[in-house]
């Protein structure tokens, strides 16, 4: 009986369950998703899906490798991140070292199908237009897919052009890449058209505008105008890019370059000519040198009028606490518990100017003597170096450093017995408060970091954008065509704006020693901005300058006779001072320009996937 009790239970229980699987249970919707059908037909959902397509800039170039580490700007600290795999020339289709999701091949096409979905959906909108919200997501989609593929290609050449979302069951996804002319041709295109779309709307910071657009089209025809993508200029330049089969895939093979010339300079002009940007370009004479460094700080920081330089950014708040606004962790010394990452290499301090404009040499005593002093005001603001005045130490450390000065020698000191012993600076890699997290190179990065000592780097979160497209990038799109036009009066104009904000004097050199000083100023002032990987691409000097050894400075300091000192600080009253540049040790880092370099390889997966790409040059 009781067994014939539980079996009727259960076939109730059961025709419960059955009656109850109507139509609307089945298709209960999940909770934590949307179907594509109710995100094009709500406004609010759309611009949400709009607004995702952004993720795609990462941390912008706030990682803690950075590109600068890829070039002869900085050098990267910590091993086994594919970072040499790049710059000792091994990079290969199976193994392409370092990238990030802001290069990735498959990560830049996925956010260009999210561009294609949201375009195709826009087209023909399912909800109500209000405040013509439909061209403003649709200059969003447009400035984004062109964003994207701009990366693509300045990383890899022509690329497949892809302007539609693919659908299941289609023939086949197995798109060529398309000729470099055409690559460039479709951005431009996108670009115009986003332009027009978000001309005069106004939109919160961190999304495209107009002015987003036109400096990514002066930059995309700028690149499009260099030597690199000039096929004449490019075969003579390099045997590995001139012997490649298919030569339009990665340059010009017909047209003229001044002409092309001539667009990049229009471009850049149009940005240039935009009210309401830049920031203290209106002088007519070089600032003092203290307020030369505060400006770049300012602009750096993107504070007291350096917002004014953003026309595309990637902001970080405090409240959602993201990588991007760890650069103090990620760089900073490690005597105040950082971990160094991206070190300043000598060859870069070295190309900072003297403050009457002369070239720093180390062959004049002069120079090699007080090699920190008299420098570009930049200088002070980019690099922390030997005696740098620096955030206060933790209240474990501030007791061996009351005066917080940045230690990256080796010094006398006398011990308590009154015998001379040696002294490691305190962000050595022989520190004694860490031993591992120290550059290799004597110098850390300054730039980009908040100075207000209440940010402890190690456990707190800056607020500061990095400047995905900045005003002062379009300034330098500008000079260098107008120098490759020959028209360098107008060049000299616009570079000593730059230099009399920052303090440093006129520009007067004409031909070839303006492009010279023209490209060394650039390298200055866009330091860390992810300019210089491309700059010395597209100019096709990479091997006389990435190709160089990575170096930096030993520091000694021994006490002038008659000085007694138990507690180390910066002091040229008590101390004698010995700069010696050195190499890399090999064994960490042992670069090597190779030409296939002038573009990543596509990785071997993709062209597993893809029968009809063709892999770059020297792959």
């Amino acid at each position: 009986m009781k067994k014939l009790k539980i079996l009727v239970a259960s076939l109730i229980a059961l025709s419960v369950v059955a009656t109850s699987c109507n139509d609307d249970f089945v298709n209960t919707q999940p909770l934590g998703e949307l179907s594509e059908n109710a995100v094009w037909t709500d406004a609010s959902l759309a611009e949400g899906f709009v607004s995702e397509i952004y993720a795609g800039f990462g941390n912008g170039g706030f990682d803690e490798q950075m590109l600068a580490s890829l070039t002869d700007e900085t050098m990267f600290t910590h091993p086994g991140r594919g970072i040499t795999t790049i710059t000792e020339g091994r990079s290969n289709p199976a193994d392409i070292g370092w990238v990030n999701g802001t290069i990735s091949w498959q990560n830049m096409f996925l956010r260009i199908r999210a561009c294609n979905l949201a375009l195709k959906n826009l087209a023909a909108p399912k909800f109500a237009n209000t405040g013509n919200i439909v061209e403003r997501l649709t200059g969003e989609a447009k400035f984004m897919r062109a964003y994207y593929y701009q990366q693509l290609a300045r990383y890899y050449g022509g690329v497949p052009l892809i302007d539609r979302p693919y659908d299941l069951g289609e023939a086949d996804y197995l798109a060529p890449r398309k000729t470099w002319a055409e690559t460039v041709a479709f951005i431009v295109k996108d670009l115009d058209e986003a332009a027009a779309l978000l001309k005069g709307k106004s939109l919160a910071a961190g999304r495209a505008t107009e002015a987003a657009a036109l400096a990514l089209k002066a930059r995309v025809l700028t690149y499009d105008a260099s030597d690199l993508h000039d096929a004449a200029k490019m075969k003579a330049g390099s045997t590995v890019l001139g012997s490649f089969s298919k030569p339009e895939l990665i340059a010009n093979v017909s047209g003229s370059q001044a002409d092309r010339w001539q667009k990049a300079r229009a471009a850049a002009k149009a940005v240039l000519d935009l009210p309401g940007f830049g920031n203290l370009l209106n002088l007519t004479a070089p600032v003092s040198t203290s307020q030369g460094t505060t400006n770049f700080m300012n602009n750096s920081l993107a504070r007291n009028g350096g917002q004014n330089e953003l026309l595309m950014a990637r902001y970080f708040i405090n409240a959602k606490q993201e990588n991007g606004g760890r650069q103090g962790l990620f760089n900073g010394p490690n005597g105040y518990n950082n971990w160094a990452g991206n070190s300043p290499i000598q060859l870069m301090v070295d190309d900072y100017e003297m403050m009457d404009g002369t070239k720093f040499d180390w062959k004049k005593p002069e120079h090699a003597s007080a090699p920190y002093e008299n420098r570009d005001p930049r200088f002070y603001s980019s690099i922390l170096f030997e005696g740098s005045p620096w955030k206060v130490r933790s209240s474990a450390n501030l007791p061996r450093d009351p005066a917080s000065q940045i230690q990256t020698g080796r010094y006398e000191i006398v011990n308590a017995a009154g015998a001379k012993v040696t002294h490691f600076g305190l962000d050595t890699r022989n520190s004694p408060i860490e031993d591992w997290n120290g550059s290799y190179t004597g110098y850390y990065i300054r730039k980009f970091t908040d100075p207000n000592p209440t940010i402890v780097d190690q456990n707190t979160w800056q607020e500061v954008p990095w400047p995905i497209l900045r005003y002062t990038e379009m300034v330098f799109h500008y000079a260098e065509a107008c120098i490759e036009l020959g028209q360098d009066a107008e060049a000299r104009s616009w570079l000593n704006k730059i230099r009399f904000r920052a303090g440093m004097p006129a520009l007067t050199e004409s031909g070839a020693a303006l492009k010279e000083r023209f490209r060394n100023e650039k390298r200055i002032e866009m330091f860390l901005e992810e300019q210089r990987f491309h700059d010395t691409r597209r100019w096709m000097i990479a091997s006389t300058t990435l190709g160089r050894k990575a170096n930096g400075i030993n520091i000694v300091g021994t006490l002038k006779s008659g000085k007694t000192v138990s507690l180390y600080k910066y002091d040229k009253e008590n101390y004698n001072y010995a700069y010696t540049v050195f190499e890399i040790d090999p064994g960490k880092e042992n670069r090597n320009w190779n030409d296939k370099l002038y573009y990543l390889p596509i990785d071997r997966n993709e062209m597993n996937r893809n029968s009809n790409l063709l892999q770059n040059p020297g792959y």
